[in-house]
């Protein structure tokens, strides 16, 4: 009970901070302030997908316990139902380890274009910015 209640603790805080940072990115006008309230949604978001893979019965890792390639057996379907029944679901733990990643690129990519901009304009306030008409 307490386990659950926690859990969803957990999952309203990472709402929240969600929330915050779209907020954030939406009304904030300073691009580096706006890369950073990225990274935080990011990150947020992995620990929602993380958190949605997560079992509250789970008490084991996603191994097949008691494997070995000698006399090798496959096992039965009860087996198979307990032993999901009991681990954690790894797919969403492996998309995790991918978007960490493509995030990380990502921020790479944007705080280049964010110096860029910094360089060529001597601001980072996207509403001073001005735009020239050809």
């Amino acid at each position: 009970m307490i386990a659950e209640a926690l859990f969803y603790l957990i999952v309203f805080a990472v709402g929240v901070t969600i929330g915050v940072a779209i907020y954030g990115i939406i009304v904030r006008p300073h691009i580096v302030k706006k890369l950073v309230l990225l990274t935080i949604l990011t990150d947020a978001a992995n620990v929602m997908a993380v958190l949605f893979g997560y079992y509250l019965r789970a008490i084991s890792p996603p191994v097949y316990p008691g494997g070995s390639l000698e006399g090798f057996a496959f096992p039965s379907s009860g087996q198979l139902r307990e032993f999901s029944s009991i681990s954690v679901d790894p797919i969403p733990q492996v998309l995790i380890v991918t978007a960490i990643v493509i995030g990380l690129a990502e921020l790479i990519f944007l705080s280049l274009v964010a110096y860029n901009i910094g360089v060529n304009y001597k601001t980072l306030m996207i509403n001073k910015l001005e735009v020239e008409e050809e």
